[in-house]
């Protein structure tokens, strides 16, 4: 076993500690890489604090993961010594089935392995990127291109493939409208995305207190949903909604918002259930749907096109010690618009 320092949570309220972890030792196919950044994600809040579920503790959360290959397995062939690498949402999933055949290993029929919180093939407990060092088949790593730095790389890791994959299985492109509700660590990247895709993209934020960032990063309207003229003066209006919003909304006021043969697409995961009403969906042939990450070959995609276009997220690196703070900054909207530990400070109180 590879022993290395972390940041662990140990209750659901917290906080972190510094501790040591077990990687396991390299299989023929698994890479070890050393970690220089690690994103916040809204979705580590939820899942170290029990909203989605019982956790063992002590956990460690992170699943935007970007580093450096410093050792590789004997059968390795895809990644050698000094690769730049990113690792997502999930290490590892059955490789049989259907979905993970065509390249949906995060929709395997067999469930996939979470990069943090979940039992591995080797029965063990998998622990996330707010650590040094983490070993991972080939098969689930991707690689980091050159015109992406590492710091920045890590949030496109969950937020952008989250993001990229709806817009692309729902054809943002030119012609289309595009509008995204919310307007944060989610929220931002799929304005970019859908912007560079050539879609019209609009934001419906609570307020409009974000709206210069949203017009600079790529939006073309923005509008506040705590303003009920809004509802009717968008009606009708759009292709696709992406929902990004982590929490219980009126969803059917914004369904009342997409067009004939529109699709409101939800990637916030909220606790609490939300109730739909069925009249308009059918009245339009409006669609209700759910997306979550990509596949590994949609990430890669997903990261080549950013390289492309220069698409990064905003963020703001904080040390392994301001990760409590950061929790609670992410809970009152206080981050413009993702956080990324710099694991340098892993060791340092």
């Amino acid at each position: 076993m590879i022993t290395v320092h972390a940041r662990a949570i140990f209750s659901p309220e917290g906080p972190f500690k510094l501790t040591t972890i077990e990687r396991r030792d390299l299989e023929p196919h698994d890479v070890l890489i050393e970690i220089k950044f690690a994103g916040i994600c809204h979705s580590d809040i939820h899942a170290a604090r029990g909203d989605w579920g019982p956790i063992n503790y002590p956990l460690v959360p992170g699943h935007e993961i970007a580093g450096i290959v410093t050792k590789v397995g004997s059968e390795v062939t895809k990644y050698t010594i000094g690769d730049r690498v990113g690792v997502g949402c999930m290490v590892d999933s059955c490789r049989e089935c259907s979905h993970c055949h065509r390249g949906d290993e995060h929709y395997c029929l067999n469930g996939n392995t979470g990069t943090y919180g979940a039992i591995d093939r080797y029965g063990q407990f998998t622990q996330g990127g707010y650590s040094t060092h983490i070993v991972v088949t080939e098969d689930f790593v991707v690689r980091i291109p050159d015109a992406i730095a590492l710091d920045a790389a890590a949030p496109l890791l969950c937020a952008g493939i989250t993001t990229y994959s709806p817009l692309r299985h729902w054809g943002a492109a030119p012609g289309k409208k595009v509008a995204v509700v919310g307007f944060g660590g989610l929220g931002h990247m799929a304005v970019k995305l859908a912007h560079a895709m050539g879609a019209e993209v609009t934001v419906l934020s609570q307020t409009m207190k974000k709206r210069e960032d949203g017009l600079r990063l790529g939006a073309d309207h923005y509008y506040a949903t705590n303003d009920p003229e809004t509802f009717k003066l968008l009606a009708g209006s759009f292709d696709l909604i992406v929902n990004t919003v982590s929490a219980a909304i009126d969803i059917n006021a914004y369904l009342s918002l997409l067009a004939l043969d529109g699709a409101l697409v939800n990637v916030g995961a909220p606790a609490e259930p939300m109730s739909i009403n069925v009249f308009p969906l059918i009245l339009q042939r409006r669609s209700f749907a759910g997306s979550t990450i990509g596949g590994i070959r949609e990430t890669q995609e997903m990261l080549d096109f950013c390289a492309e276009h220069g698409i990064v997220p905003e963020i703001e690196v904080i040390a392994a010690k301001e990760i409590d703070e950061a929790w609670e900054r992410v809970l009152a909207s206080d981050v413009k618009y993702r956080f990324v530990i710099d694991i340098s400070t892993m060791e340092k109180e």
